[in-house]
């Protein structure tokens, strides 16, 4: 399947924004609808706001955004009008004012109300928040009875111009508002919070990224991935093979040092690639956030990747004397290999891939194998260096003329065959017994090789089922449209045999599945956009009827009409000779020639010859919907047809009832030829076939 994109639709985050950026303090708040002037009605309420004033959320939307209903005697008459002012006037406003609950319980509020504009300038919402004060209220009032009144309003005005500040600091810092007002009392540090944000904009916007943040999707990462994969069969193959044959071999080693660097700088630059490439989040959201994406990297995949990344060739810079430990240390670099399976979905998305990877993945095992069997011939002659003959490479050995005289051959070039000849027989054993069970020139005669044998034919066994089982699917699929049309040209014929059908009519039928296969492919179009939703499905059908959609007969008709009308319209094809509609015939649809000819017969004589363009029907009416025609309609050639299904056109006609007196009046312009009256449409002889408005498909 391909990659998965995530969810990458423009949205509107205003209400994520609102929701994330208060804290559980300055959580009181709603939004109100600002292009409704009658009462501005409550189109959100927090949590926090229905626990503060006792109302559920039920009970308080599309009331006033000015709260009338937490209105009490104590209520200040002249805040109200206020409150009604800056609303009316699309202003800010921010006040203390006395509220009752539900339960009529009176509590002092720190009111601030901040207008939300959209990307056109126009203020569409209103963000009011709600800061419970009542207790620095009770404080204030202890206090003047304590210190007296004349120290009251020192306090008081110091009291609740603190809580001013942090009640507006959240909202503010939102909205993009960090007011001068009251500089005198409130000064506020630029260097804490820097330049003051834009007003946030209600409005459906593209998700924002940094310029240096890679799309998981992007051609680029597609190629690049495909160049780490080759990077990792690279070390696949050659860390083993290093490992097990090369060993000790100072001179081999150093031959393949400039491309492990290589390979050792790619794995480091694409560790730092994925702390910058964006990833889908289980929400289905595609995550472009710099941090979120650091951190889920270090907590997936970066141990690994770092630890395929380290530098084990800077050893040979310190001059290691065992070359094998640096060979064994990169083995780790294997563990890349468990990327492979976490992108396996890119790499499948076409049948060469995958069976080119599967093919390779079933190459990279047998080669493995082939390491290991050398391991098990070379530890047996170890061993046993001056009375052991019977090995399987003592046996190679003997065949090559190129016998092991003792341990000190091994892996040296004056004794036994070359290194390059044992790891072709290696590799030729564990391919023979993976695929089949082996031709004996390479067999194992000891214990160690008999019971390493059994287990490569078990997992011969188990890859045999898993790889071809895949590659017969992935063929399957291949030849899936071909071995259908295969199928249902059987249960045709079948069906022909069995109802013992006359020769013309087989011929008709067979000609008909053969040539409509040929044009759809086998692919029915309403069985495939039936699951769709109606909107998109009512799109998709626009589209493809747009040809019919176009005739100046639906000129009138809104663009919900033409939505609804579309899902109606389905497409036929006749074959030369086959009768589209008989003399008497019920009429089920009004018909558009999208190509070929047609005619029109009336006992034998020919009245009209339709092409391209033409619209086939008959006068409709809203009351009598029964209609025979009276003449033939016959196809002249291979010919294309567009429907309209009467029984859908009078459901849509009795929806859009405005609409309906036009097309039955316009229909009678429009016909090409009438089958009601079996006489040309007087109004389209000498007019062009098709008339067609320009650009309704928008």
């Amino acid at each position: 399947m391909p990659v998965m994109k995530g969810l990458l639709a423009p949205q509107n985050t205003f209400l994520d924004t609102i929701a994330t950026r208060f804290d559980g303090t300055h959580s009181n708040f709603i939004l109100a609808n600002a292009q409704m002037s009658k009462g501005f009605p409550i189109v959100y309420c927090s949590d926090g706001f229905c626990e503060l004033t006792g109302f559920s959320r039920t009970e308080v939307m599309q009331k006033s955004c000015a709260c009338k209903f937490l209105y009490g005697p104590e209520t200040s008459e002249s805040i109200i009008l206020s409150i009604d002012e800056a609303l009316e006037e699309r202003k800010e406003f921010k006040n203390e004012i006395m509220f009752y609950t539900k339960t009529a319980a009176l509590f002092w509020c720190l009111l601030d109300i901040v207008p939300i504009k959209n990307e056109k300038g126009d203020v569409v919402l209103f963000l009011a928040s709600f800061k419970d004060i009542t207790d620095t209220k009770a404080k204030a009032i202890q206090e003047d009875k304590k210190e007296g009144r004349h120290k009251l309003q020192v306090k008081t005005g110091s009291s609740f111009s603190s809580t001013r500040l942090r009640g507006s600091t959240v909202l503010y810092h939102i909205s993009g508002h960090l007011h001068s007002r009251e500089k005198s009392k409130i000064k506020i540090n630029k260097n804490v919070f820097g330049d003051p944000p834009a007003l946030p904009e209600y409005k459906v916007a593209d998700a924002k990224k940094s310029k240096f943040i890679l799309l998981h999707y992007s051609t680029f990462k597609a190629g690049w991935d495909w160049l780490i994969l080759l990077a990792t069969f690279y070390v696949a193959v050659t860390v083993p093979y290093n490992v097990c044959f090369i060993g000790d071999d100072d001179d081999l080693t150093r031959s393949t040092t400039v491309s492990d660097i290589g390979v050792e700088i790619l794995f480091i630059i694409d560790i730092i690639f994925n702390f910058r490439t964006t990833f889908v989040s289980k929400s289905g959201q595609v995550i472009f956030d710099a941090r979120q994406i650091c951190f889920h990297y270090l907590t997936t995949w970066f141990i690994i990747d770092l630890v395929a990344a380290l530098p084990f060739d800077l050893l040979y810079a310190v001059k290691v004397s065992v070359v094998s430990v640096v060979h064994l240390l990169k083995t780790v670099r294997l563990l890349r290999l468990l990327r492979l399976l976490q992108k396996m979905d890119r790499y499948s998305q076409h049948s060469t891939v995958v069976l080119t990877l599967l093919m390779s993945m079933f190459a990279l095992l047998a080669h493995w194998m082939a390491c290991i069997w050398y391991i098990i011939g070379k530890m047996e002659m170890e061993a046993n260096a001056y009375n052991w003959d019977i090995g399987w490479l003592h046996e190679l050995g003997k065949r090559l003329e190129s016998p092991y005289a003792g341990m000190a051959d091994v892996n040296t070039t004056g004794g036994g065959p070359a290194i390059r000849s044992v790891y072709i027989a290696s590799l030729y054993f564990t391919l023979s017994s993976l695929t089949s069970v082996g031709f004996g020139n390479v067999s194992a005669n000891t214990d160690a090789e008999k019971i390493f044998s059994v287990c490569i034919m078990l997992i011969g066994a188990l890859m045999h089922a898993l790889v071809f089982g895949n590659v017969t699917a992935i063929i399957q699929r291949m030849y899936s449209r071909w071995s259908q049309y295969h199928t249902r040209t059987k249960d045709l014929k079948d069906f022909i045999r069995v109802h013992h059908l006359p020769q013309s009519l087989k011929q008709r039928m067979l000609e008909y599945f053969q040539t409509t296969w040929s044009v759809n492919n086998g692919i029915d179009c309403n069985e495939l956009l039936k699951d769709f939703p109606d909107e998109l499905r009512s799109d998709i059908t626009m589209h493809l009827n747009k040809e019919i959609l176009e005739l100046s007969l639906f000129a009138s008709a809104s663009r919900g009409c033409l939505r609804s009308l579309s899902l109606h319209i389905k497409t036929s094809f006749c074959t030369p000779g086959e009768y589209l509609l008989r003399q008497g015939d019920a009429l089920q649809a009004v018909f558009f020639v999208c190509s070929g000819s047609m005619e029109v017969l009336k006992d034998g004589m020919v009245l009209a010859i339709l092409g391209k363009g033409d619209l086939i029907g008959a006068n409709l009416s809203l009351d009598n919907r029964v209609i025979k025609t009276n003449a033939d309609v016959k196809a002249l050639t291979y010919c294309d047809l567009q429907c309209i299904n009467l029984k859908g056109l009078y459901e849509v006609l009795d929806l859009y009832p405005e609409y309906s007196h036009h097309f039955v009046q316009d229909i009678q312009q429009d016909l090409t030829y009438n089958l009601s009256d079996c006489m040309l449409s007087t109004n389209r002889l000498n007019e062009p076939k098709c008339r067609r408005l320009p650009k309704i498909m928008s």
